[in-house]
Parts: structure tokens; sequence; C-alpha cells
């Protein structure tokens, strides 16, 4: 899915050398209105607070795509074969371990420097309604599921029995504890 991807890499040439900056992280509204649209800043700290606490030191690339329920829908029946929207959909450009060190370079685009982690995709109607179901705010639900998805990339996999959902699980309570009490979502 890396159609999502809009924009530069981030970092710059220097005598044709690409110099890495840090994590590039892709985030864009489609077919959302402006009453629905979901903070980019919220998910663009969520991630970068995800790959920092896990470890991930290789500079990053992610896209995110905030769409609307037909589009999410379109999305999981095409790549998943399930004809129904959902909250968020995950897709790892790669197969890690969860909790493992990342590979460098056999991972990284030679292009960029950076390891392309994979694409995520929100509904923001979604996004919202479980937030109201769930009594707390758009933003903290924006952040749980983000927190998710990049957990998603980084090969978590609640899907995969008790061990796999226990897991996961964790990861997700302990990082948005940090979240919590780093005030991000102040």
């Amino acid at each position: 899915m890396r159609s999502l991807r809009q924009g530069t890499s981030s970092g710059r040439r220097r005598r044709g050398v690409y110099i890495v900056t840090g994590h590039r992280i892709f985030v864009r509204h489609s077919a959302v209105g402006a009453e629905d649209r979901l903070s980019v800043t919220v998910i663009k700290r969520c991630i970068r607070t995800v790959l920092s606490i896990e470890g991930i030191d290789p500079p990053c690339e992610v896209s995110v795509l905030v769409t609307g329920d037909s589009g999410i829908r379109g999305i999981n029946r095409e790549f998943r074969g399930i004809d129904k929207a959902t909250d968020v959909l995950s897709f790892p450009m790669h197969s890690y371990v969860p909790g493992a060190a990342m590979p460098g370079a056999p991972d990284t685009d030679p292009e960029t420097g950076l390891l392309a982690l994979g694409d995520i995709v929100m509904s923001a109607p979604g996004v919202i309604k479980q937030a109201r179901e769930n009594g707390q705010s758009t933003e903290r639900e924006t952040a749980y599921l983000t927190v998710h998805s990049v957990l998603h990339l980084l090969g978590y996999d609640h899907t995969v029995g008790a061990a796999g959902k226990k897991l996961m699980r964790g990861r997700e309570k302990a990082i948005m504890g940090e979240i919590d009490r780093s005030g991000l979502l102040e």
C-alpha cells in the first residue's frame, strides 16, 4: 500500500549522499469532512513515541491515511477480503519479531535511507464513534488506535492466540500510560 505516501522523505541530499534526519511520517485525510478530521499532531507524536519506547533506532517511514467508513471498507474488502468498515487497518512492509532489534541495511530503502515500516488506514467516523462509546476524547481514541497500529507494523499481533494478545495488550497499556504521563494529549 505504498500508494498512501505523499510528499518527500525526511532528510536532504548533500553532494550525492542522502542524509537522514529522523522518522518521516506522512498523514493525509481523504474523503473526510472538516468536522471529522483527526489530529495529525496526535498521530505523529504517538508514532514517534511508540518507535522511541520500542527502541527503534533506524529512521523510519510510516504512511497514514485517514478516511471515511466507505473508504476503509473498500480497502478492507480489497486487501483482506472483508466487506465491512472497521476502525483501523495496518499494513506492515516487513515481518518483524515483536520486541526484537530492528534489522538495519537489508530493509532500508537505499534511496531515502529510511526503514519503510508500512501503512495505517484509520476511519475518522469509526474513531469518533468509538471515542463516544468508550466515554473518552477523540484525541485519546486516535492515540490508542495509532499505538495499536504501529505495534502491528512492528510485528505485534493480538490475533495469534492468547500469548500474542497478552503481549500486545501489555505493550499498548504501557505505551498509553507513558503518553498519559507525558501530557501529549493535553
